[in-house]
């Protein structure tokens, strides 16, 4: 057995080390993630029952792991402790590509040598919920892989469930197989997994965040289905990209200033100023859609300074579908556009087997593109999610190598 492979290196299929490198958040380096993330040599873990260990090619970066360097919302390594990991560390990393390496009991149709992309849903398969043919996502048991769990992508092994498995694209870099699946697969989820508000052809899409890894794979999803969508972006270069992307038109947020939580309902001064400023953002669509019409779904991620004036402008009846809070979690909805209207304000978090494999064909099929933005090396791994944090933005998806080199990470 090798004792330990160099980065951007692997040994032959099916040798698994005893160790690896790993970049490793420990509890005492909680803070900033440019610190927090360190690399150091750990045993390769073993898949059990039910469990693959993936050789990680290259791996995506995505704000969930930003979350665990800072050990706040919730502490990542004590909440699995307390369910009795014995683990003192967090190997994070909800987006990889790479090379089936060992399957663990009971995995049937998984072949070594298989090159695969990783979506991030996790649970219990043993789950009453599940068992009881329920969405697994919404199972107590569910959980984001690499960011709940541990052994995610940012090692040069990674232990997943079989069912996580999709084929990677054969036309894509191991980089760009590694950017999307985790943004891809939540954006089908909020676009497509809510019945009574489905995104189909002739629908219009507000995108908030349109240049960045969810919004330019929602952008993509709705010109695959015959819809239309608006992206809201920080500055025109941004907004032509969403452009290029197949947007209809784009909105730029700082030429509005009523963000955040609004004025109380009692207070008439500045729920006037407010509302003025709702409805000038409400005309900035119209005019970049070319039509005076409200979303029918408001794509919805920054939270607590944009969900006041998503529920305001989504047309009667609409959906604004929500996957996380980057802006802040103390959101505030007048009730007066939601009830008397009837519009639908919908939580969504990560994916099933279903939808990823549906977002995954059609990347197979060159209708989706991964939107590879940036690359890093393996040792800049809290680089990446320190400019994330401050709001660095980048055109697209973060990706880090892994198991290929700078040069090599062309195709497979």
């Amino acid at each position: 057995m090798t004792e330990q492979v160099d980065l951007g290196s692997l040994p032959p299929v099916g040798d698994v080390p005893e160790r690896m490198w790993a970049s490793v958040v420990r509890q005492e380096r909680f803070g900033d993630p440019a610190d927090a993330f360190v690399v150091e040599s750990l045993p390769v873990p073993q898949p059990g029952p039910g469990e693959v260990l993936v050789a990680v090619m290259a791996a995506g970066v995505n704000y969930n792991n930003v979350w665990a360097a800072r050990g706040v919302p919730v502490d990542v390594i004590a909440s699995r402790q307390r369910g009795g990991d014995p683990h003192d560390f967090h190997i994070g990393g909800s987006d990889a590509s790479g090379i089936v390496y060992a399957v663990g009991d009971g995995v049937d149709g998984v072949e070594i040598g298989a090159e695969v992309v990783v979506h991030p849903g996790y649970w219990d398969p043993a789950d009453p919920w599940i068992a009881a043919g329920k969405d697994p996502m919404i199972a107590p048991s569910a959980k984001i892989w690499g960011y709940d769990t541990n052994f995610g992508s940012f090692a040069q092994f990674c232990i997943v469930q079989a069912h996580q498995l999709l084929p990677k694209a054969p036309h894509l870099s191991w980089a760009e197989a590694a950017a999307p699946t985790l943004v891809g697969t939540t954006a089908y989820r909020m676009l497509f997994g809510w019945e009574g508000n489905v995104m189909k052809a002739d629908d219009v899409v507000l995108v908030w965040g349109g240049s960045g890894g969810l919004g330019s794979q929602a952008i993509q999803l709705a010109v695959a289905t015959g819809a239309r969508a608006v992206a809201v972006v920080s500055d025109d270069t941004r907004g032509e990209y969403c452009m290029k992307l197949g947007a209809t038109g784009y909105v730029v947020r700082g030429q509005f200033g009523h963000w955040g939580i609004p004025p109380h309902w009692d207070d008439a001064a500045g729920q006037k100023e407010w509302t003025g400023g709702a409805r000038a953002f409400g005309k900035a669509f119209w005019d970049a859609l070319g039509e005076r019409r409200n979303p029918d779904l408001v794509f919805e991620h920054p939270g607590e300074a944009t969900v006041p004036t998503s529920v305001f402008v989504c047309e009667a009846g609409g959906m604004i579908v929500i996957c996380a809070g980057t802006t802040g979690y103390s959101a505030t909805v007048d009730l007066r556009y939601h009830w008397t209207r009837q519009k639908r304000l919908q939580g969504s978090h990560g994916t099933n087997d279903e939808q990823a494999r549906a977002y995954n064909e059609l990347v197979r099929a060159g209708r989706i593109d991964p939107c590879l933005g940036r690359i890093y090396a393996f040792d800049g791994i809290g680089r990446a999610h320190a400019d994330m944090a401050e709001g660095i933005d980048v055109l697209g998806n973060r990706v880090v190598l892994v198991g290929v080199t700078d040069a090599e990470q062309g195709r497979s």
